[in-house]
């Protein structure tokens, strides 16, 4: 890394927050005890995953703990309940953690009489890292350990040759985070398309930290995290970054001048703060809305505005083009349900104008949720019994949406072959039973999305992991996507970068990048979206282009 510069106009005193998922309730399975542990606040925990169906029940039972240590060590679990992949923590991993280290040290003992070293192999290490940690090379390790292939199995114990090593015993039990911040693993995230000895960029990030509070804001903070490791890498890769960073309470500090100089700027999040920053710097340099999708309407008034998640209304045009897409035949129905006075009155005409165009016959159904119990005999009358039935529910309230599902799921059992069609919104309804979202095949258009078997994915976790000691959000998804996709167009291509941004799609960790200026914009939109389809036995699959 040749250079790395980061100003901070507050002092930001919090890390990482717990992972944001969507909440479900299930019938209780098994609990398996983890053998992960991490160290919080000086004590020891056990760090559990929340499988599907898992209750507070089931795993204060296996663990041997009650349901009001587990609140205590997981406030956001009281508040929030449990959430599906989710990780908490869970006391009383202290007494093994002691004999876990007590362990190690005896193995170390009785190692080094033999002029070894012990390692226990971390998640994310392969024969490279450990060669490099400690000086010995990968052939002496091999030969050591017997091994015949380069593959590691994680909590494996690798004997390190002292006659090629001169570094101490770091060896920790099994999961244990060593003291300090970790160093950074070996594998890499390739930011895309970075060119080696790149230019410098000078960036500036506005983030509503809330740093005078006693608890920072947890997701500015994740955005910031991501951020650092994508900033990282482009240290890396030749890209010198100078990154200014700036609390958006305290943002007025940054005076035209000083943003004038900068060549991007990232942020606000909210479209009054991103507006305020327009007005200070016109025309210069250009404005990065990160997070919310509902500061689109910026791009028509601004030349130097960039909307990056992509608005709920383009989301809403997808859906409708996937319906044109999916039906095959011209019996089968497509049936559109939204809720008596609803406001999207302007999506609603403008899907209706989409179906329309091409020449999709559909029928529109509208009720109120008072109304719920009474709907199904109507709805039937409107459905095939011979062909698939296409449902755009066109709702974000949760209790409307809620009681579609439930009353498409009914018909579903009566035989009735539905398809629904959803918006992205509906996939943290904690109310809805993911049952039934699986049972209506569910088909949604989302802005973001992170598919955990991706290798890119899998790499960033454990990165983050190891230097964080946490799992990664959403917001530290989208920050390093953010910082990896904007700042590296600017290193790549200097000024000029933005001129860019129409030939540069891209497919980063949760977001998909797709640029353009649409019909009466000044600014850029951002139109990636990604499809996801729900199926059988609570399989969710990412559709691929």
């Amino acid at each position: 890394m040749k250079h790395l510069s980061i100003i901070f106009t507050v002092l930001i005193l919090s890390t990482a927050g717990a992972p944001w998922m969507q909440a479900q309730e299930y019938t209780p399975v098994p609990v398996t005890i983890s053998k992960e542990k991490v160290k919080v606040d000086g004590k020891v925990y056990y760090s559990h995953i929340v499988l599907e169906r898992q209750t507070l029940y089931s795993i204060s039972k296996a663990y041997n703990v009650t349901i009001d240590q587990i609140y205590e060590a997981n406030p956001s679990v009281k508040a929030e309940g449990l959430k599906k992949n989710a990780i908490i923590l869970i006391p009383g991993a202290e007494e093994e953690a002691r004999q876990d280290r007590q362990a190690v040290r005896q193995k170390q003992s009785e190692a080094k009489s033999d002029e070894y070293i012990i390692h226990t192999v971390k998640w994310y290490e392969n024969l490279d890292a450990i060669s490099e940690k400690y000086g010995v090379s990968v052939e002496a390790i091999m030969k050591a350990n017997g091994l015949t292939g380069n593959k590691l199995k994680k909590r494996q114990k690798l004997r390190i040759p002292l006659g090629e090593a001169e570094s101490d015993v770091t060896a920790i039990a099994a999961g244990e985070p060593e003291a300090g911040a970790p160093e950074m693993p070996e594998a890499k995230v390739q930011s895309p398309d970075i060119a080696a000895d790149s230019g410098n960029v000078n960036a500036v990030l506005i983030m509503p930290f809330d740093a005078s509070a006693l608890r920072p804001d947890t997701g500015s903070m994740d955005f910031y995290c991501g951020t650092l490791m994508a900033v990282k890498e482009m240290g890396d890769n030749g890209i010198n970054i100078d990154l200014n960073v700036y609390d958006a309470d305290a943002a007025a500090q940054a005076s035209a001048e000083q943003l004038s100089l900068s060549d991007i700027v990232i942020g606000p999040v909210s479209a009054s703060g991103l507006s305020a920053v327009l007005q200070k710097s016109p025309g210069h340099p250009y404005v990065v809305s990160p997070l919310d999708h509902r500061a689109e309407y910026l791009a028509s008034s601004h030349s130097n505005f960039i909307q990056a998640p992509t608005s709920s209304l383009l989301l809403y045009e997808d859906l409708a083009e996937w319906i044109k897409e999916d039906r095959k035949s011209l019996e089968e129905k497509v049936i559109v349900i939204y809720e008596k006075g609803s406001r999207n009155i302007e999506t609603l005409s403008v899907m209706n104008t989409i179906l329309e165009k091409d020449g999709i016959p559909f029928s529109t159904f509208s009720y109120s949720i008072l109304e719920g119990r009474d709907i199904q005999e109507p709805l039937m009358g409107m459905m095939s019994t011979e062909a698939p039935n296409r449902v755009l529910v066109m709702s974000e309230s949760e209790a409307f949406v809620n009681d579609v599902v439930r009353n498409l799921n009914l018909l579903i059992h009566e035989e009735y072959e539905i398809v629904l069609y959803g918006p992205s919104k509906i996939r943290s309804f904690e109310t809805i039973e993911v049952d039934n979202l699986h049972n209506a095949r569910l088909h949604t258009s989302l802005a973001y999305y992170v598919d955990y078997d991706n290798a890119r994915v899998m790499d960033f976790v454990k990165k983050y992991r190891a230097l964080y000691s946490t799992e990664p959000t959403p917001f530290a998804f989208q920050g390093y996507d953010i910082a990896s996709y904007f700042l590296g167009l600017c290193g790549k291509y200097g000024k000029d970068w933005a001129s860019m941004l129409e030939n540069n799609e891209k497919k980063l960790l949760q977001t998909d990048f797709k640029f353009s200026k649409e019909e009466g914009k000044k600014g850029y939109v951002n139109t990636g979206i990604r499809r996801i389809v729900y199926g059988p036995e609570y399989s969710i699959t990412l559709i691929q282009d």
